[in-house]
């Protein structure tokens, strides 16, 4: 790291977890980011200020006068832009020494497993249930660390996964993937700062997955009651029957 480098991660590198190898660990990781909405926000933006130095970002969705109320990374004159070009706008402007790739397409198939593989996390900020199922099944054929995240009405959750370590579960054992696409913002709402605490979050147990440091959330799912700023825990088990991740 240059000067300027550790001025700039100074307050980061003073702590003993992180140190100047744990920063560099930031500054060679590769995160996938999957949606650009109101928890991709939250999280592309501490992970570029934490360092990160390469991050992609796919979404296939435009920016709308309805997102500004909780999806951060996007401004008034950003309307009509495309989400992940704004995302990436505004991290450079934080951040302008880390490679941010910003893709605008839906992230499926051969390509959703080629980014997996190539990513040291994953974290899930989508909206729809497909999309998750299919982020955790390329997750789990490629053993990446997968970190989802989910906000509704005024209530959030998260939960780590990491393949192949920890007799962890995988997001198929918690859910079962029946169709039901009924659940997400634009049919039910959301108070805007619940998405920003469980992105903030998502960016958090990242970076601890990078350095390797504290205890992640894998076999846990954190689930947040906003409405009396509640925060109850879940033990999640490993399900042998499970059609993503049975052995």
């Amino acid at each position: 790291m240059n000067d300027h480098q550790l001025l700039l991660y100074s307050r980061q590198i003073m702590l003993p977890q992180i140190d100047i190898e744990g920063q560099q660990k930031l500054l060679a990781a590769k995160i996938l980011i999957v949606g650009a909405g109101g928890l991709g926000s939250p999280a592309s933006i501490y992970l570029a200020a934490a360092g990160v130095g390469h991050i992609t970002i796919y979404d296939d969705d435009e920016v709308d006068l309805s997102n500004l109320q909780r999806q951060i990374a996007h401004h008034t004159n950003d309307i009509g832009t495309d989400k992940v070009i704004s995302t990436q706008e505004t991290l450079k402007k934080i951040n302008p020494e880390i490679e941010v790739i910003a893709v605008k397409q839906r992230l499926e198939g051969n390509q959703l497993e080629m980014e997996v593989n190539n990513a040291d996390v994953v974290l899930d900020c989508s909206d729809n249930f497909s999309t998750r199922f299919a982020i955790n099944s390329a997750c789990v054929q490629k053993k990446t660390p997968l970190v989802s995240g989910a906000a509704i009405r005024f209530e959030g959750q998260l939960s780590v996964f990491t393949p192949g370590l920890n007799n962890s579960p995988c997001y198929n054992c918690l859910y079962t993937d029946n169709g039901d696409e009924m659940q997400n913002c634009a049919t039910n709402g959301v108070i805007a700062p619940v998405t920003g605490i469980i992105g903030s979050i998502q960016a958090m147990e990242a970076i601890k997955l990078i350095v390797h440091i504290g205890e992640t959330l894998t076999g846990r799912l954190l689930l947040l009651d906003g409405l009396s700023m509640q925060w109850n825990e879940m033990k999640l088990q490993k399900n042998i029957n499970c059609p993503t991740c049975k052995e």
